[in-house]
Protein backbone atom coordinates (compact mmCIF):
# COMPACT_ATOMS: atom_id res chain seq x y z
CA UNK A 1 0.00 0.00 0.00
CA UNK A 2 1.19 3.73 -0.99
CA UNK A 3 2.82 5.71 2.43
CA UNK A 4 1.47 9.03 2.86
CA UNK A 5 3.53 11.49 4.73
CA UNK A 6 1.47 14.08 6.84
CA UNK A 7 3.33 16.76 8.57
CA UNK A 8 1.78 19.35 10.50
CA UNK A 9 1.72 20.39 14.21
CA UNK A 10 -2.12 20.66 14.55
CA UNK A 11 -3.06 17.50 16.02
CA UNK A 12 -7.16 17.53 15.55
CA UNK A 13 -6.26 17.88 11.66
CA UNK A 14 -3.68 15.19 11.37
CA UNK A 15 -5.51 12.74 13.29
CA UNK A 16 -8.48 13.60 10.84
CA UNK A 17 -6.23 13.26 7.55
CA UNK A 18 -4.69 10.13 8.96
CA UNK A 19 -8.08 8.50 9.31
CA UNK A 20 -9.27 9.88 5.68
CA UNK A 21 -5.81 8.24 4.22
CA UNK A 22 -6.31 4.74 5.73
CA UNK A 23 -10.07 4.63 4.24
CA UNK A 24 -8.41 5.58 0.45
CA UNK A 25 -6.29 2.72 1.32
CA UNK A 26 -2.62 4.27 2.15
CA UNK A 27 -0.57 4.14 5.29
CA UNK A 28 -0.46 7.17 6.41
CA UNK A 29 2.78 8.50 9.16
CA UNK A 30 2.58 11.48 11.00
CA UNK A 31 5.36 14.55 11.71
CA UNK A 32 4.37 16.60 14.23
CA UNK A 33 7.10 19.50 13.08
CA UNK A 34 9.87 20.02 10.44
CA UNK A 35 12.29 18.11 11.71
CA UNK A 36 10.77 15.47 12.26
CA UNK A 37 9.24 15.23 8.75
CA UNK A 38 12.57 14.90 7.36
CA UNK A 39 14.03 12.10 9.40
CA UNK A 40 10.59 10.24 9.03
CA UNK A 41 11.02 10.85 5.27
CA UNK A 42 14.85 9.47 4.95
CA UNK A 43 13.33 6.96 7.31
CA UNK A 44 10.34 5.29 5.17
CA UNK A 45 10.94 6.75 1.49
CA UNK A 46 6.60 7.86 1.51
CA UNK A 47 5.10 7.91 -1.64
CA UNK A 48 3.55 11.41 -1.33
CA UNK A 49 3.82 14.03 1.01
CA UNK A 50 1.45 16.52 2.61
CA UNK A 51 3.44 19.33 3.82
CA UNK A 52 1.93 22.05 6.55
CA UNK A 53 4.24 25.36 5.68
CA UNK A 54 3.34 27.15 9.21
CA UNK A 55 5.61 24.09 11.70
CA UNK A 56 7.98 24.02 14.43
CA UNK A 57 11.65 23.75 14.24
CA UNK A 58 11.71 23.92 10.53
CA UNK A 59 9.19 25.11 8.56
CA UNK A 60 7.46 23.66 5.25
CA UNK A 61 9.26 25.73 3.04
CA UNK A 62 12.33 24.37 4.38
CA UNK A 63 11.42 20.95 4.80
CA UNK A 64 10.42 20.85 1.13
CA UNK A 65 14.09 22.24 -0.27
CA UNK A 66 15.61 19.47 1.84
CA UNK A 67 13.00 16.83 0.13
CA UNK A 68 14.12 18.43 -3.31
CA UNK A 69 17.67 17.89 -2.99
CA UNK A 70 17.36 13.83 -2.95
CA UNK A 71 13.86 12.99 -4.11
CA UNK A 72 11.00 13.92 -6.70
CA UNK A 73 8.45 12.85 -4.45
CA UNK A 74 5.38 14.57 -4.94
CA UNK A 75 4.56 16.99 -2.29
CA UNK A 76 1.16 19.04 -1.71
CA UNK A 77 1.82 22.28 0.47
CA UNK A 78 -0.77 23.84 3.03
CA UNK A 79 -1.25 26.67 4.03
CA UNK A 80 -3.13 28.50 6.34
CA UNK A 81 -3.49 31.62 4.51
CA UNK A 82 -3.45 30.64 0.82
CA UNK A 83 -1.67 34.29 -0.12
CA UNK A 84 -0.40 34.36 -3.58
CA UNK A 85 3.79 34.47 -2.81
CA UNK A 86 2.78 31.74 -0.13
CA UNK A 87 1.84 29.16 -3.46
CA UNK A 88 4.06 30.79 -5.85
CA UNK A 89 7.23 30.11 -3.35
CA UNK A 90 5.66 26.67 -3.20
CA UNK A 91 5.65 26.23 -6.29
CA UNK A 92 8.92 27.90 -6.92
CA UNK A 93 10.75 25.40 -4.37
CA UNK A 94 9.34 22.46 -5.86
CA UNK A 95 5.76 21.45 -4.61
CA UNK A 96 3.06 19.84 -6.87
CA UNK A 97 0.01 21.60 -5.25
CA UNK A 98 -0.89 23.51 -2.30
CA UNK A 99 -3.93 23.51 -0.68
CA UNK A 100 -5.64 26.10 1.54
CA UNK A 101 -6.81 25.78 5.18
CA UNK A 102 -9.50 25.25 5.99
CA UNK A 103 -10.05 22.66 4.00
CA UNK A 104 -12.39 19.33 3.01
CA UNK A 105 -10.49 16.22 4.04
CA UNK A 106 -12.45 14.62 0.68
CA UNK A 107 -10.86 17.38 -1.18
CA UNK A 108 -7.34 16.66 0.10
CA UNK A 109 -7.76 13.30 -1.01
CA UNK A 110 -8.87 13.72 -4.19
CA UNK A 111 -6.07 15.96 -5.03
CA UNK A 112 -3.38 12.95 -3.75
CA UNK A 113 -5.28 10.94 -5.87
CA UNK A 114 -4.96 13.04 -8.77
CA UNK A 115 -1.35 12.71 -8.45
CA UNK A 116 -0.56 9.45 -7.56
CA UNK A 117 -3.09 8.88 -10.90
CA UNK A 118 -0.75 10.94 -13.13
CA UNK A 119 2.18 9.12 -11.56
CA UNK A 120 0.88 5.62 -12.51
CA UNK A 121 0.35 6.41 -16.05
CA UNK A 122 3.50 7.54 -16.70
CA UNK A 123 4.93 4.55 -15.41
CA UNK A 124 6.09 1.80 -17.30
CA UNK A 125 7.06 3.55 -20.84
CA UNK A 126 10.41 3.01 -21.72
CA UNK A 127 12.96 5.30 -22.04
CA UNK A 128 11.91 9.08 -22.00
CA UNK A 129 14.53 11.23 -23.63
CA UNK A 130 14.00 13.87 -25.79
CA UNK A 131 16.62 15.67 -27.58
CA UNK A 132 16.13 19.46 -29.75
CA UNK A 133 19.13 21.35 -30.94
CA UNK A 134 21.04 21.98 -27.82
CA UNK A 135 18.02 20.62 -25.34
CA UNK A 136 18.02 17.59 -24.02
CA UNK A 137 15.28 16.43 -21.41
CA UNK A 138 15.77 12.91 -19.40
CA UNK A 139 12.71 12.67 -17.51
CA UNK A 140 12.94 9.35 -15.80
CA UNK A 141 15.79 10.97 -14.38
CA UNK A 142 14.08 14.48 -14.21
CA UNK A 143 17.26 16.27 -15.43
CA UNK A 144 17.13 19.10 -18.40
CA UNK A 145 20.41 20.08 -19.78
CA UNK A 146 20.93 23.38 -22.65
CA UNK A 147 24.16 23.02 -24.18
CA UNK A 148 25.08 20.33 -22.34
CA UNK A 149 24.80 22.30 -18.82
CA UNK A 150 22.20 21.28 -16.12
CA UNK A 151 18.56 23.58 -16.02
CA UNK A 152 17.82 23.77 -12.31
CA UNK A 153 13.94 22.88 -12.87
CA UNK A 154 11.05 21.81 -10.27
CA UNK A 155 9.49 18.61 -11.42
CA UNK A 156 6.19 20.32 -12.92
CA UNK A 157 8.63 22.75 -14.87
CA UNK A 158 10.31 20.16 -16.45
CA UNK A 159 7.31 17.66 -17.20
CA UNK A 160 5.71 21.28 -18.53
CA UNK A 161 8.89 21.56 -20.96
CA UNK A 162 8.31 17.40 -21.55
CA UNK A 163 4.62 17.82 -22.65
CA UNK A 164 5.64 20.94 -25.21
CA UNK A 165 8.97 19.60 -26.60
CA UNK A 166 7.81 16.27 -27.24
CA UNK A 167 4.38 17.80 -29.04
CA UNK A 168 6.81 20.13 -31.37
CA UNK A 169 4.67 23.38 -32.89
CA UNK A 170 2.02 21.98 -31.60
CA UNK A 171 -0.46 24.21 -29.55
CA UNK A 172 -2.12 23.54 -25.97
CA UNK A 173 -4.63 25.26 -24.45
CA UNK A 174 -4.51 26.26 -20.67
CA UNK A 175 -6.61 23.72 -19.95
CA UNK A 176 -5.40 21.12 -22.14
CA UNK A 177 -1.84 21.60 -19.98
CA UNK A 178 -3.76 21.97 -16.25
CA UNK A 179 -5.98 18.72 -17.03
CA UNK A 180 -2.65 16.53 -18.51
CA UNK A 181 -0.46 17.72 -15.70
CA UNK A 182 -2.56 18.63 -13.15
CA UNK A 183 -5.62 16.24 -13.58
CA UNK A 184 -9.48 16.41 -14.37
CA UNK A 185 -10.17 17.42 -10.59
CA UNK A 186 -7.41 19.79 -9.75
CA UNK A 187 -9.03 22.62 -7.86
CA UNK A 188 -7.13 25.03 -9.18
CA UNK A 189 -7.52 27.67 -12.48
CA UNK A 190 -5.31 27.70 -15.73
CA UNK A 191 -3.04 31.03 -14.40
CA UNK A 192 -1.47 28.23 -12.65
CA UNK A 193 -0.15 27.27 -15.87
CA UNK A 194 0.56 30.98 -16.78
CA UNK A 195 2.68 31.30 -13.38
CA UNK A 196 4.76 27.82 -13.85
CA UNK A 197 5.44 28.86 -17.68
CA UNK A 198 6.48 32.21 -16.42
CA UNK A 199 8.93 31.04 -14.19
CA UNK A 200 9.96 27.78 -16.58
CA UNK A 201 10.66 30.67 -19.47
CA UNK A 202 13.30 32.52 -16.77
CA UNK A 203 15.05 30.02 -15.95
CA UNK A 204 15.44 28.65 -19.69
CA UNK A 205 16.64 31.88 -20.87
CA UNK A 206 19.36 31.87 -18.42
CA UNK A 207 21.02 29.84 -21.24
CA UNK A 208 21.59 30.57 -25.12
CA UNK A 209 18.58 28.82 -26.76
CA UNK A 210 18.04 30.40 -30.45
CA UNK A 211 16.47 27.13 -32.38
CA UNK A 212 13.58 26.83 -30.05
CA UNK A 213 11.40 28.82 -27.72
CA UNK A 214 8.20 28.68 -25.75
CA UNK A 215 5.72 30.60 -27.67
CA UNK A 216 2.44 32.36 -26.11
CA UNK A 217 -0.31 31.93 -28.77
CA UNK A 218 -2.47 34.62 -27.58
CA UNK A 219 -5.89 33.75 -26.93
CA UNK A 220 -5.18 29.85 -27.09
CA UNK A 221 -2.29 28.86 -24.98
CA UNK A 222 1.68 28.27 -25.82
CA UNK A 223 3.58 25.60 -27.81
CA UNK A 224 7.19 24.65 -28.58
CA UNK A 225 8.33 26.45 -31.55
CA UNK A 226 11.65 24.69 -33.18
CA UNK A 227 13.21 27.21 -35.55
CA UNK A 228 15.69 24.19 -37.19
CA UNK A 229 15.36 23.70 -40.86
CA UNK A 230 12.98 26.85 -41.26
CA UNK A 231 13.36 28.63 -44.68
Amino acid sequence: MPIILIADDNKQITSILEEYAKKEGFVPKVALDGREAIDLFQKISPDIVLLDVMMPKMDGFEVCREIRKTSNVPVIMITARGEDFEKIMGLDIGADDYIVKPFSPGEVMARVRAILRRITRTDGQKQQVYSFDNLNINLDDYVVMINKQNVSLTKKEIELLWTLATNKNKVFSRDNLLNSLWGYDYFGDNRTVDSHIKRLRAKLDEFAHDSWEIKTIWGVGYKFEGKLNEE
